[in-house]
């Protein structure tokens, strides 16, 4: 509740009714409110989302069995993220809408076409694991063990949920069920069925069994990156549950790093994979899986991941005269390193350096790099940009970038970059967009904040807050409306609800607002008195109102 003297200033007497002024007695303009390309990206999310089962519009990837980096398991949880940042940092006091959609993302994650391909993967191979003499035995179950590339999302993503809706839907018995049942092979149809709780059980255990390296990918692989997923949501569930298991991990974690000599390759990359058996750590030498696990290490690393940005970005990134930032390819990157290195004067970020290291790969080439799968290195650099860049103009620079020479595209209201399999054009801008990066990581890098996890992480929404802090329920993006605004302010006592109709139709929509407290209240649609109420503790305020083309304003203030 406001001040004594701030309620004398809003209110007045009529009679012996206390009466709401006119107008809106505050400005809202202070709360951020998010732009078209914002809400573009959460529309897009909900479009894939609520796709029929069986249906990937947009979403299909160069490699048919879901095994490179842009399959459906990435691109379902990066938009999972980027949900969750946008819902954190931006619209905090949008429960159900977010609520329906990061539930809609993790059951597509429970599909059979996201994780079926791991009764294949998991008999190994020669590409994972050289020494090998005959495949192992195969299984299905895809989280008992390895295979954290999908563990490790999944493990996050219905962690997420509890967290930030003080929801235990994921804790209930069979809530994460997999169905393996192909039609014309197998002894029948396999089911494994999790809970939340067993499925971190499970990577904890792989991760011990490991030496607390981490749990493996593929067989014989463990890559950095896809741990730092599961030690976030193992954070997350510490601070529901009372627990200090994320504590006790990372110690464990550090010290088993440390005694490999450091997570880090003598390039000043993160190591990419750690062969088990061969004992050996590699590095591919290219800033992607780097920058990838660097954007997510921020959460429990800030100092090590905000210090090595600069030093890792060097080189792959242009500054361009119209304020864009390209990204370079891997050869020309090493390229500009080796320039820079041998002259310290050379600013490796400039756009004649950047052409001097081009005219020096096609010399020794006589043609632009090119590579056969491509790794979504835009789209991993863009998110470690967005959480550790202290310079936004960076950031700014990677959106304007993407906005001129990826094609951003608009279909039902939602923004994504049509897929392109060419690396550069002519004049060595950077074209290619994979899935991974066109649906989900520009988006999710957009909606972020500078140090979006590592905030997260510090502060995580705990049940009392959950329970008692004001929100709005009953309207959800499949409404047909964006929500550009949705946050309570206590000091004062205002809730303020921002809406459009995103193809311009004219759309009723009944918004509920609940655990308002008590006192009178004035409802102000764009800035003009509606209604005057009284709210009794747990009293939920529904407000049916006219959604168009043009943004709606709706303010719920104690007076």
């Amino acid at each position: 509740m406001g001040s004594l003297t701030y309620t004398f200033e809003r209110i007045s007497l009529r009679g012996d009714q206390l009466t709401a002024p006119e107008k809106l007695p505050i400005d809202i303009s202070k709360y951020q409110i998010l732009d078209q390309k914002q809400a573009g990206h959460l529309r897009h999310f909900h479009n894939l989302a609520s796709q029929p089962n069986g249906d990937w519009a947009f979403m299909g990837t160069a490699e048919p069995a879901q095994e490179w980096l842009d399959a459906y398991r990435y691109q379902l949880a990066t938009m999972a993220y980027g949900a969750s940042v946008a819902h954190y940092h931006r619209l905090p006091a949008l429960r159900s809408a977010f609520k329906t959609l990061l539930g809609q993302l993790i059951e597509k994650m429970l599909r059979r076409e996201v994780w079926g391909y791991w009764y294949l993967t998991s008999q190994g191979g020669t590409k994972t694991n050289p020494d090998i003499k005959e495949l192992r035995k195969p299984w299905a179950d895809p989280v008992v063990k390895e295979n954290i590339m999908y563990s490790g999302h999944l493990l996050l993503m219905t962690s997420l949920y509890a967290m930030l809706f003080d929801d235990d839907r994921y804790e209930q018995e069979g809530a994460l069920t997999f169905l393996y049942n192909p039609v014309f092979y197998g002894m029948g149809p396999e089911t494994f069925s999790y809970t939340r709780s067993t499925l971190q059980d499970a990577v904890i255990k792989e991760m011990e069994s490991n030496g607390w390296l981490g749990a493996c990918c593929e067989p014989n692989s463990i890559f950095i990156v896809c741990n730092q997923f599961p030690i976030i949501a193992v954070r997350y569930n510490d601070v529901r549950k009372g627990t200090s298991e994320a504590e006790e991990l990372l110690g464990n974690y550090q010290r088993a790093w440390e005694k490999k000599n450091s997570m880090f390759g003598t390039d000043g990359f993160l190591v990419d994979i750690y062969a088990v058996e061969q004992d050996k750590k590699i590095n591919t030498g290219g800033l992607g899986l780097s920058a990838w696990a660097g954007a997510m290490i921020n959460s429990w690393n800030p100092e090590q991941a905000h210090s090595t940005y600069n030093p890792q970005t060097r080189g792959f990134l242009t500054r361009k005269k119209d304020g864009r930032v390209n990204l370079n390819p891997p050869p020309v990157a090493q390229a500009i390193r080796r320039l820079a290195a041998a002259d310290e004067t050379i600013d490796p970020a400039a756009d004649e350096v950047a052409q001097l290291a081009w005219s020096e790969i096609k010399g020794a080439q006589g043609k632009k790099p090119m590579t056969a799968y491509h790794t979504p290195n835009f789209g991993y650099i863009l998110e470690y940009t967005s959480e550790v860049a202290e310079d936004p103009s960076i950031l700014e620079g990677l959106l304007k970038h993407a906005d001129t020479y990826l094609t951003p595209s608009w279909n039902n209201g939602g923004l994504y970059y049509k897929r392109c399999e060419v690396l550069v054009d002519e004049d060595g801008n950077h074209t290619q967009v994979d899935p991974f990066t066109g649906n989900a990581a520009i988006g999710y890098s957009r909606l972020n904040v500078i140090d979006g996890q590592r905030k997260m992480w510090d502060k995580p929404w705990t049940s009392e807050k959950i329970q008692n802090e004001p929100f709005v329920d009953g309207i959800e993006f499949g409404d047909g409306v964006d929500f550009l605004r949705a946050v309570w302010d206590e000091q004062a006592t205002a809730f303020v609800l921002s809406v459009v109709s995103w193809n311009l139709e004219s759309i009723q929509i009944k918004p509920k607002i609940s655990n308002l407290p008590s006192g009178f209240y004035g409802i102000y649609i764009d800035g003009e008195l509606t209604k005057q109420v009284t709210i009794n503790g747990g009293d939920e305020l529904e407000i049916p109102i006219t959604v168009d083309g043009s943004p709606k304003d709706v303010v719920v203030i104690c007076l």
